[in-house]
């Protein structure tokens, strides 16, 4: 990724449902990374199941703060 991103967080694909419906609600559009997906369209295939997300430089504090309200 670019240096203008950062990654908040990492998990399982319905944990990063969650957070992304959280983020989208503040109008914060994060960037997924899905090894798996990848690597199955490659035709690779990869037990990893972790996806990450992405957010601009600009937009980290808020969605910090999003992902502090989900774990209450």
């Amino acid at each position: 990724m670019p240096q203008d991103y950062i990654q908040i967080f990492k998990g399982s694909p319905i944990e990063v449902i969650a957070v992304v419906n959280s983020l989208d609600a503040l109008g914060i559009v994060p960037v997924v990374k899905d090894p798996s997906s990848s690597a199955r369209l490659a035709g690779f295939g990869i037990l990893n199941t972790q996806q990450s997300l992405w957010v601009h430089k600009d937009e980290e504090q808020q969605a910090i703060e999003a992902l502090s309200a989900l774990d209450s």
